[in-house]
C-alpha cells in the first residue's frame, strides 16, 4: 500500500504481481453453487469475528480457507485503520513488525484472479480482497478489508457511481490496443521504481480515461441503492475489488477497531492483533 498509494481510491496493499491464480471454479454456474458457507471464527484483541464466505467467489473463499488452515493470519496485524471507511488486515510482514514500521507491502507472492458479481457488492461488513493497481484487477493472495463505513444518501451515491465509471474507463482504456505504447512506457517506469516518470504516464492515461467511452457504464442497481442508504457501505469500490464475504457476528468489533487511534499511515498506534483464526463451518 505504501508504493503509489491512492488513498480510498485504490486499496493499495502492497506492490507486488506475482503468479494469478486461476480455476475452473470461476466459471461455475449458479446451479452448481452451493448454498452452504463456510464460516471463520477471527479471534482478535479487541474481540472475536465470525466471518462467512460466498461460493459464488470459489477462488477467493478457498484461498482464505486455505490460509486459515495453515495458520498463516495467526498474529498478524490490523495494519490500516480508517473509520467510517476499513480495517484492512493480512499483511505477513506485520507479525513481528515494529512500531514505527510502515506495513502494507508484504504478501504471499501470488495474485487471485478478479471475480466481480453483480448481486454483489460492498455494503456494510462486506469482505473484500485488497490489491495494487495491477490492470488485471487481480487480488492479493492474503490482504483483506471488512467495510465499516456507514450509510449513504442519493447525492452520494451519484458521486459514487461516477467513480465506479471513471476508474472503468480507465481500467478498459488500458486494455486498448490504441494505447499499448503508453502502458509500456508506464509499466517499464513502474518496473524502475521511477515515481516521476510513472506518474507523468499515469496523468496522460487519466487524462484519456476521462473521454474515453468503450465500455458499458456502470448504473449501481435500485436494490443496491437501498441497502446503501440504509445499512451502510463504500459504493465506490463496487466493480473495482472483489468482494468474497461478510461479517455475521462482531460488527461492534469491528466500530471498535475502526475507532482506535492512528498514526500517519492509518496504522493503529496500539497494535489490532489477529490472535487466530479457525474454520467453524
Amino acid at each position: 500500500m505504501q508504493k503509489f498509494k491512492l488513498k480510498e481510491c485504490l486499496l493499495c496493499s502492497f506492490f507486488i504481481v506475482g503468479i494469478v491464480i486461476t480455476s475452473e471454479a470461476q466459471t461455475a454456474t449458479a446451479q452448481e453453487v452451493s448454498t452452504e458457507r463456510k464460516k471463520v471464527e477471527m479471534v482478535t484483541n479487541h474481540g472475536t469475528l465470525v466471518m462467512e464466505f460466498y461460493n459464488e467467489t470459489p477462488l477467493h473463499r478457498d484461498n482464505f480457507l486455505k490460509l486459515v488452515k495453515e495458520g498463516a493470519y495467526d498474529g498478524l496485524l490490523f495494519h490500516r485503520v480508517i473509520d467510517n471507511f476499513v480495517i484492512q488486515a493480512g499483511d505477513p510482514d506485520s507479525k513481528e513488525a515494529k512500531a514505527d514500521a510502515a506495513l502494507g507491502n508484504g504478501d504471499v507472492g501470488y495474485t487471485i484472479d478478479a471475480e466481480f458479481r453483480p448481486n454483489i457488492f460492498h455494503k456494510r461488513g462486506t469482505i473484500g480482497a485488497a490489491r495494487d493497481g495491477n490492470p488485471e484487477r487481480a487480488s492479493s493472495g492474503i490482504q483483506f478489508y471488512v467495510v465499516q463505513r456507514g450509510v449513504q444518501n442519493d447525492s452520494l451515491l451519484e458521486v459514487a457511481e461516477k467513480r465506479i465509471n471513471n476508474m472503468l474507463a480507465r481500467h478498459f482504456a488500458y486494455q486498448d490496443a490504441a494505447y499499448n505504447e503508453l502502458i509500456a512506457s508506464m509499466e517499464k517506469a513502474q518496473e524502475a521504481d521511477d515515481m516521476k516518470k510513472y506518474r507523468k504516464f499515469s496523468e496522460q492515461l487519466d487524462t484519456i480515461a476521462k473521454t474515453y467511452t468503450n465500455f458499458n457504464k456502470y448504473t449501481v442497481p435500485e436494490t443496491h441503492r437501498a441497502v446503501y442508504k440504509t445499512e451502510g457501505g463504500i459504493p465506490h469500490l463496487d466493480q473495482n475489488y472483489t468482494i468474497f464475504g461478510e461479517i455475521v457476528q462482531g460488527m461492534d468489533i469491528v466500530d471498535a477497531i475502526a475507532k482506535v487511534k492512528t498514526n500517519k499511515r492509518d496504522r493503529p498506534v496500539t497494535d489490532v492483533r489477529i490472535i487466530s483464526a479457525r474454520i467453524i463451518d
